[in-house]
């Protein structure tokens, strides 16, 4: 009875200390693509992923409900990094729905508008104004906001002097943007400003090293977290060995009682408790022991031997990279490494996908060059019958006619195009899509079909592969040149194709890019299939790889090519954008798909 009588209380506390409004929530994930293309829009860094941001402790000063219901203790603002824009995973403060998407779209445009001010309270204001005025529908949208969200905050008649004199200025500087030049010290951080940005964004710390990680994001498994934003600081590692002793002096009890020793690179639990203890967490610690995990698992990424690898050709390539914080091209700072299939054996094309190669080679046969009759040529063959009859109708009319051409001529229809494919070889295609396929299994399957449907049409093609181990090894696998006939050995390399390791595309698009320039070809299209972000161990992660990434693409662009991006990953509308444009990819949701959809696509950019 005493238990039930608690959970009745608890629940009646909770329901009159909370202030939000479930029912009229906006998610973030509604907002789908449309945060991330208003952001650039306005003129946001298109280099920016959209992350949902989590919930950190303000320590501001609460009401009695919300203590004695152990509430409101957190909030989720919207802040902004070198990496992301961290936007609230739902919004829910007004009880209109219209009113909490118009939030979302006013912290989109106030993130999308730069400041120098290093002052929150000051760069709050001026970011305001600065929205107003480059876009001044905004103001409106704003002045619905202003209000309600004023009215959301506590009473400055109840709180002390200095935090009473606090809260009026920002009650001010909210109602007239700019008007407060100043804001008044407390002894106590500020109640939460949904309209504004975080006071203290968190700093990400970036990839911890040693992290077993393989080809793009999510390495090998294609499980997907949460994504949220978090705070994290470097921590050392406690130097316990006993994880059951417990230190006697009192200061340490809270904090050992936090602290929680995981492996991530070796658990293989869904992690559910993991990231349940992380939303608990205002800050969290990342430390580093030092302790290889051999004796449990052994996840080698070094080189195979030279005796198993594939074949080398020639000392590799040195390729330059861009490093987009310093805004410079560092020369010869990868080295490519072409190499061929040592152990591919000649082979016929796969019984389960012989159907639909028949199939699309009759349909691609209507793309091949055929030879038609070039009428009202100045010179040919023969006689055009139909303009000579013309020309002297025109003539016996009194009509003064025109000077064309009298003669027809038979001759064949170049498409004049070449296109390479270069696809992603990364340690991430030996995840499993199903019980019976994993990414690289899809990966062949879409090469040979791909081979099959081009060698109808008689286009220049050539297929390769890449992956990377850090700079000085960027893999790049010739599985057809554009000289060689696709035939039974070419079908060989496609079969011997395997995961490698990580994902430099940068360096792969600026080689394949030398390659294609040197076709002579009216057209030239350069196809690259992936499965996720570019990334590698050496710093290639994030904002670097993405941003060297994009670099080549330019460059590939300026030399007469067209790039253009197929892929799986689900969340390459974060990222795809800003590397080839809005209309330079296309996203294939059932990879089990991609072996018939790309030659269909093929067709479409090349018609």
């Amino acid at each position: 009875m005493e238990e039930h009588a608690g959970v009745l209380w608890h629940r009646l506390i909770t329901r009159a200390a909370d202030r939000r409004h479930p029912r009229a929530a906006v998610r973030l994930a509604e907002m789908g693509r449309t945060a991330g293309i208003l952001f650039r829009a306005l003129g946001g860094d298109g280099g920016l992923d959209v992350k949902p941001a989590a919930a950190l402790g303000h320590g501001a000063r609460r009401g009695l409900l919300a203590r004695i219901a152990g509430s409101g203790e957190r909030a989720e603002l919207a802040w902004r990094d070198e990496q992301a824009l961290a936007l609230p995973e739902a919004i829910d403060l007004f009880p209109e729905r219209s009113l909490n998407r118009d939030l979302y779209l006013w912290l989109i445009a106030l993130a999308a508008a730069e400041t120098e001010e290093p002052d929150w309270f000051r760069a709050s204001q001026e970011a305001a104004l600065a929205v107003f005025e480059r876009f001044p529908g905004m103001a409106a949208c704003y002045r619905r906001l202003v209000e309600p969200a004023i009215g959301l905050r506590p009473s400055p008649r109840a709180l002390p002097f200095d935090e009473m004199a606090r809260e009026e200025a920002i009650r001010a500087a909210l109602r007239e943007p700019g008007s407060v030049a100043e804001l008044p010290s407390a002894t106590r951080p500020p109640w939460p400003v949904p309209l504004w940005l975080h006071p203290q964004p968190p700093v990400a710390l970036g990839q911890a090293a040693g992290q077993a990680k393989g080809g793009g994001e999510g390495g090998g498994s294609r499980r997907k977290g949460d994504g949220k934003r978090r705070r994290a600081e470097r921590a050392e590692m406690p130097e316990n060995k006993n994880p059951f002793m417990l230190f006697f002096r009192a200061e340490s009890v809270l904090s050992w009682a936090e602290y929680v020793k995981v492996n991530r690179a070796t658990e293989e639990d869904d992690g559910e408790g993991a990231e349940r203890a992380a939303d608990d967490l205002d800050v969290m610690a990342v430390a580093q022991d030092g302790q290889t995990t051999a004796s449990s698992v052994r996840f080698d990424l070094d080189l195979p031997s030279a005796a198993v690898d594939d074949l080398p050709l020639g000392e590799g390539i040195l390729l330059p990279e861009w490093h987009y914080k310093k805004q410079a091209m560092q020369p010869g700072h990868c080295r490519v490494q072409p190499m061929v299939a040592r152990q591919a054996t000649p082979c016929d094309l796969p019984q389960e996908l012989k159907k639909t190669a028949k199939r699309l080679r009759s349909q691609f046969q209507a793309l091949a060059p055929a030879r038609v009759w070039m009428r009202g040529q100045f010179d040919g063959t023969e006689p055009d019958l139909d303009a000579c009859v013309r020309l002297l109708a025109e003539r016996a009319s009194g009509v003064l006619a025109a000077e064309r051409g009298l003669y027809r001529d038979h001759r064949a229809q170049d498409r004049d195009l070449a296109c390479l494919l270069l696809a992603d070889l990364s340690l991430s295609t030996d995840a499993h899509i199903s019980d019976h396929q994993r990414v690289i299994d899809v990966i062949r399957d879409s090469l040979f079909l791909f081979s099959e449907a081009l060698s109808a049409t008689g286009d220049r093609f050539g297929l390769y592969g890449f992956s990377s181990l850090k700079r000085h090894q960027v893999r790049f696998h010739a599985i057809k040149e554009f000289g060689e006939r696709y035939g039974a050995e070419v079908r060989g390399r496609i079969a011997a194709a395997k995961p490698g390791y990580y994902t430099r595309m940068g360096a792969a698009v600026r080689h394949a890019s030398t390659i294609l320039a040197k076709q002579p070809a009216g057209r030239r299209l350069l196809l690259i299939l992936t499965d996720g972000k570019p990334n590698d161990l050496d710093h290639y992660e994030g904002r670097y790889g993405l941003e060297d990434t994009r670099m080549a693409l330019l460059e590939a662009r300026k030399a007469g090519l067209h790039p253009f991006c197929v892929t799986i990953d689900e969340r390459a509308g974060d990222y795809l954008p800003h590397l080839f444009g809005v209309g330079g990819y296309v996203v294939i949701r059932n990879p089990a798909e991609l072996p018939r959809e790309l030659p269909a696509l093929y067709a479409q950019l090349t018609r």
